[in-house]
């Protein structure tokens, strides 16, 4: 097949420099522009330093025609942050013909004309749209961890979250909680349960069970490490353990990212790649699902890339089978 042209606005920051990581190594993509106002004009590897000898792209401080008609690209990766999106839309008249996949939180409102881009809740939705939000990093690991029990209508309480992520989720603004002399051997608490996620997480939840109307108690923690996301999820459960991983692996037997794992998990195991991976125990009628993700692949730039796999009608996992740092 022919490949796809893709351009990323906002290309110099964390997400960005993740799309083109995948990107760059896609057999089925070509980077034809990134859009960067703040590094205009300078080689993307002078900000991506370790896509030195990897591309020969510079960042464009002009955004190329998107119009019907006359459109240079098949899709474009939005990735200026949360607000950005929205005035891009609203200044670029996009083509229907391009696709856009917007990381930012700003259409992940189902009410919005964009699909939520969760293929393990909606990947037929996925392939009929060219207008898709992202989901955020810590909806993504907490909805995996609870997607199959909302299927099965078992969501019958409170659901209990206590996560971790590491400084990327943040950003690569500087800001006092990102800089290494406060994150390093440190944790602290943040948004506990007024976290932004709330709200996406509630409704793919109600979308499979729309009978539930429980507290979703969430506590969110600034990690002392880069990357990965690690939630730990409890919630009355009536089966036994053996019950319970039938039930996730059936769910999630055809997606090729999000695995149930017999012996415990820790965040390493998924470091760079686009995989989830579960953990389940029962404790005295509690179910516990540990979930975990890379914050910047499956919680962010994976994603997108998997999204755009699936708009275009390619094996979800082309370019996407990326090497784990488990050591």
């Amino acid at each position: 097949m022919e490949k796809i042209n893709v351009g990323i606005i906002g290309g110099a920051g964390y997400t960005g420099g993740e799309l083109l990581r995948i990107l760059i190594n896609h057999p089925f993509v070509n980077v034809a522009f990134v859009y960067s106002n703040s590094q205009a004009g300078k080689p993307v590897w002078s900000t991506h330093t370790d896509l030195l000898g990897d591309t020969d792209l510079t960042f464009s401080g002009e955004v190329p025609s998107l119009r019907d008609g006359e459109a240079t690209v098949d899709a474009i990766f939005l990735c200026s942050g949360h607000g950005a999106s929205v005035t891009f839309m609203a200044e670029h008249d996009i083509s229907d013909d391009v696709a856009v996949i917007d990381l930012s939180a700003d259409f992940r409102d189902e009410h919005d004309d964009f699909v939520y881009g969760l293929p393990e809740l909606q990947r037929e939705r996925i392939q009929e749209a060219m207008r898709i939000a992202n989901p955020g990093c810590f909806a993504t690991s907490i909805q995996l961890a609870l997607l199959p029990l909302a299927k099965a209508g078992k969501l019958t309480d409170a659901v209990q979250v206590s996560a971790i992520t590491g400084s990327t989720g943040a950003g690569q603004a500087l800001v006092p909680t990102t800089g290494f002399t406060w994150r390093n051997n440190n944790v602290s608490i943040y948004k506990a349960f007024t976290h932004q996620h709330l709200a996406e997480i509630r409704q793919s939840l109600t979308q499979l069970e729309p009978d539930f109307n429980h507290a979703i108690n969430f506590v969110p923690y600034r990690g002392d490490y880069t990357r990965g996301i690690m939630a730990n999820v409890y919630t009355p459960f009536s089966g036994t353990l053996e019950e319970a991983k039938q039930l996730y692996k059936n769910y999630y037997a055809g997606h090729p990212f999000t695995h149930v794992s017999d012996a415990p998990i820790d965040v390493k195991q998924v470091v760079n790649t686009n995989k989830c991976l579960l953990h389940l125990e029962v404790h005295d009628g509690q179910l516990l699902i540990t979930s975990i993700i890379d914050n910047l692949t499956k919680g962010a730039s994976g994603q997108a890339v998997q999204n755009l796999n699936l708009v275009f009608g390619l094996p979800e996992d082309t370019g996407l089978r990326l090497k784990s740092v488990a050591f």
